[in-house]
């Protein structure tokens, strides 16, 4: 990378959203460019950097839910947040369930967000990285840099706390877009009784702890159970419905295996059927090998990339369609302190889980009257609830609508939503598609948001290796931005 002349202004690189993404791409672009005059920015509300939605959680309720030994900032050191905790065992001197009787270690979620708050910390004492403490609610077009043309063109993004920050290059690093509320629900929208986003309710958890008899829990996935785990720490006693169209929750974990010796990289299935089918087989040989189908599946995870990347757009649909809902309970396991608190009230009659689709609500002096199909009757069942919490995860397909700094960027015309509605459309894995289908020169995605493209973006090993793509591409555009001879990138 050339050096900028001595009075240039240093380039600057806008992170919007400070979570485990963004963090994680600052820290890695950081490392990219060496002692280069760059301002990185980082603009993110929450108080530490590297929390986000995931880690920001106080309820000690609240678990990864991979062990810890598989969870890191940086690909090179694959146990880091292991690592880390090593360094720190005040850390687990609060937790001491977090260490299962086999050695791993499944510990709150908060304490992420300290392991990579303290990786941080370093540049952000120098200033190498700043955190605007605000959220971005605004992103459009600033125009060449007028001193340093060679730039191109730059961005401007408004805050909500008033600061407006041009930047060269941008990186689109956002948190998951909040639940969307069920069309069944909306009669009820207004209600008392409605917990309409569960990661935002935890007082009012802890108050339906106390009072409540009924509770309807919408959704079987890892967000409901983080909520049963919590209201049964808080010692409640009442009666727990979990409702989902099929009725599956996340399944748990097996340690101690082997790996399972499945190639689903070379030769990959083009198509959703030959895929479950060669999934399908094997399990069955890994089975027959003494190997749990965990092991199968973290083979699967482990060729995603390739497995996506081989799909057309129409089988990549039909993959969401059809298997979306099997693949996310086994692929997101859940801890095994949430595990255990849920099978203890199923045993003990204090949780059932439903399987049908929501179909009314109003609400009475006695609480919610909730209806729900089963999807193979006719018959309407209805029940009565003293509250109800929805944990149907991320309204991915409404982040444009729903997250103002995307809505004000798609109007500005440089970004889209991807076909699969997963998040933005990106080319190369990370750059941002503009309504008109070319890749918006100085725009990233990084995370989540980049799925639709690039397929397994959920899990925090894929979510490093993509911030650490996206921080190498990054690195590029400021050679090229720097470089006197440069157009932009």
């Amino acid at each position: 990378m050339r050096t900028a002349p001595p009075s240039a202004a240093p380039p600057v690189v806008a992170i919007l959203g400070g979570g485990f993404t963004g963090a994680s791409t600052a820290f890695h672009l950081l490392r990219a460019i060496g002692g280069q005059p760059v301002r990185i920015v980082v603009i993110e509300p929450r108080a530490g950097l590297g929390q986000g939605l995931a880690y920001s959680t106080r309820d000690p309720s609240h678990r990864i839910n991979v062990p810890a030994a598989r969870m890191t900032m940086d690909s090179a050191d694959p146990q880091g947040l292991q690592s880390w905790l090593r360094a720190h065992p005040a850390s687990l001197d609060t937790d001491p369930e977090a260490r299962l009787p086999g050695g791993e270690l499944f510990v709150r979620r908060r304490t992420v967000g300290d392991y990579v708050a303290d990786t941080l910390g370093p540049a952000l004492a120098s200033g190498r990285i700043e955190h605007l403490r605000a959220r971005a609610i605004r992103l459009g077009v600033a125009g060449p840099d007028p001193v340093h043309l060679n730039r191109g063109r730059r961005f401007e993004i408004g805050c909500d706390e008033g600061t407006v920050l041009v930047a060269d290059l941008v990186v689109l690093a956002l948190s998951h877009p909040p639940p969307g509320l069920p069309a069944a629900l909306a009669p009820v929208a207004g209600s008392a009784r409605l917990i309409a986003d569960s990661t935002l309710g935890g007082d009012r958890l802890s108050g339906l702890a106390r009072t409540a008899g009924q509770i309807l829990i919408v959704g079987t996935g890892l967000t409901s159970a983080d909520v049963i785990a919590s209201l049964d720490r808080q010692g409640y006693r009442g009666r727990i419905t979990a409702l989902s169209r099929h009725g599956l929750r996340s399944r748990g974990h097996v340690f101690a295996h082997a790996a399972s010796l499945a190639d689903f990289a070379t030769d990959p299935a083009r198509s959703a059927t030959p895929l479950l089918a060669r999934i399908r087989r094997a399990v069955a040989r890994d089975a027959a090998a003494g190997l749990p189908w965990q092991a199968t599946l973290d083979a699967v995870r482990r060729d995603a990339p390739a497995i996506w990347a081989a799909l057309p757009l129409a089988e990549r649909a039909r993959v969401l369609r059809h298997l979306r809902v099997w693949w996310d309970v086994h692929r997101f396991r859940i801890a095994p302190q949430p595990e255990a608190a849920i099978e203890r009230r199923l045993a003990a009659g204090g949780l059932e889980i439903v399987r049908g689709r929501l179909v009314s609500a109003h609400e009475e002096a006695a609480g919610l009257r909730i209806g729900w199909r089963v999807p193979e009757g006719a018959a309407l069942h209805e029940r009565i609830f003293d509250a109800v919490v929805v944990t149907t995860g991320p309204a991915h397909g409404e982040a444009l609508h729903r997250m103002p700094v995307l809505a004000s960027a798609a109007e500005a015309r440089l970004i889209r939503a991807d076909p699969l509605r997963l998040g933005l459309d990106v080319a190369d894995g990370c750059r941002a598609l503009g309504r008109d289908g070319g890749a918006v020169p100085g725009l990233f995605v990084a995370g989540p948001l980049a799925r639709g493209g690039v397929g397994e973006l959920m899990g925090i090993p894929e979510v490093t290796r993509h911030a650490e793509l996206v921080a190498a591409r990054l690195a590029v555009a400021l050679a090229d931005r720097l470089s006197p001879a440069g157009q932009g990138a």
